[in-house]
């Protein structure tokens, strides 16, 4: 049974002593019950969200973002140019764990309707760049988890190994993905401190200008150190912005440029129907089994003349002049606005607290010319891809023998 909004006021207190609670009201979060949340306004003019976990999963959930919220210290949110929320209290309830935050005011955008050009999609590109350059340290500071390459590289042969004993998933997507595992210069990045798989309504918006802007951050338990392509594999749910979140973030990256970085992104992004798939088994439900193998077969369908490893060949001089153009994020004027229920920006972004410890890093990178997936189209209607028909084929080709180019150029 949920929480009332009357017990998540006293969880406030409970959590965070001396807050003082005048009014609550419940909080939808479209988290399929897995918390009980609300926001609580204070007697100072405040408001902060109440979150309770409603099993073990969830719980852990909050632990690790509590983690992740005192590692952000006020050095470190003066690094970034949006706000995260600071932890204000921590508690058990009922068995599970309960955390007080500020409550950010916003609106946010899903995937799927992330437009082109200057905007939303700028700023999400931008923003995650911003992450990723932050230093390693701050995992380190609070024993956050850390991803090498090669183990990232492990994790996916492990869950291709259980994919394949389902005996589920079509021959010509195993084939695919083990292609890609098996490609060295796939595997070859640098580490930053990511969110951990991220997604576009993760963010909240406000607008500055008549330009919508990422003014805050609202998920933080994935941040580790990892694959940094984890945080931009949600552009294949974004068919019309994804070329300018991508572009903004390469102009904004700080690292190395990681030529397969998109590559791995769309395999990620890809993978997360063999996740599912491998779910359904371990809890024993056909139910998902079944929806899992209808999705893998819809993409099995979509991706049949895609080669995620597709190369050609280009000049040194060429690879790096593309890679100048990708760095440029387009600049159209469009006000992108969705005015939706989120979080309200409070005035202690900067909070500092002696006790908390922060780090990250980045990364950049030239990107393979493959279109973004369309998943809503699997999920509603099938496969039908129509994205390459969308794409100029000419610069296609450029972008898959510029990225080979820099290869051949960076190993030798």
């Amino acid at each position: 049974m949920a929480r009332s909004p009357l017990t998540l006021a006293a969880t406030v207190t409970s959590a965070w002593p001396g807050a003082n609670v005048v009014d609550v009201r419940a909080l939808s979060e479209n988290a399929a019950g897995r918390f009980d949340s609300a926001v609580a306004s204070l007697a100072d003019g405040s408001r902060v969200v109440v979150r309770v976990a409603t099993d073990a999963d969830a719980s852990a959930e909050l632990d690790a973002e509590a983690r992740a919220l005192t590692a952000l210290t006020s050095g470190v949110r003066a690094l970034l140019p949006f706000r995260a929320p600071v932890l204000h209290g921590r508690a058990t309830q009922d068995g599970h764990t309960a955390v007080v935050v500020d409550f950010l005011d916003g609106y946010r955008v899903d995937a799927a309707h992330v437009p082109s050009g200057r905007g939303v999609a700028t700023s999400l590109g931008s923003a995650i760049a911003a992450v990723h350059a932050l230093p390693e340290s701050v995992a380190r500071a609070e024993d956050l988890p850390q991803r090498t390459a090669a183990q990232a590289r492990d994790d996916v042969s492990r869950l291709l190994d259980r994919v394949a004993a389902s005996h589920r998933v079509p021959v010509s997507l195993l084939s695919r993905w083990s292609r890609a595992l098996a490609s060295d210069r796939l595997w070859r990045f640098e580490p930053v401190l990511t969110l951990g798989g991220t997604t576009a309504d993760a963010f909240v918006f406000e607008n500055r200008l008549g330009i919508p802007t990422v003014t805050g951050l609202l998920s933080w338990q994935g941040l580790s150190v990892g694959d940094p392509a984890l945080d931009v594999r949600w552009l294949s749910s974004a068919p019309e912005g994804a070329e300018d979140v991508l572009n903004a973030y390469l102009a904004g990256s700080v690292r190395t440029p990681d030529a397969a970085l998109r590559i791995r992104a769309r395999l990620y992004a890809e993978l997360e129907f063999a996740k599912w798939l491998v779910h359904g088994h371990e809890i024993g439900d056909d139910g998902i089994v079944d929806d899992a193998e209808g999705l893998l077969t819809s993409l099995a369908d979509t991706v049949v003349d895609d080669d995620l490893l597709a190369e050609d060949d280009l000049d040194v001089d060429e690879a790096i002049a593309l890679i100048g153009r990708l760095a440029a994020p387009s600049a159209s004027d469009v006000d992108t606005s969705m005015q939706t229920d989120a979080y309200d920006a409070s005035d202690t972004s900067f909070f500092a607290d002696d006790g908390i410890v922060g780090d990250d890093s980045a990364d950049a990178s030239d990107q393979e010319a493959t279109a973004p997936l369309q998943f809503s189209a699997w999920v509603a209607d099938g496969a039908d891809d129509d994205d390459t028909a969308q794409r100029d084929p000419d610069a296609a080709e450029a972008g898959r023998a510029a990225e080979a180019a820099l290869r051949r150029w960076a190993s030798s």
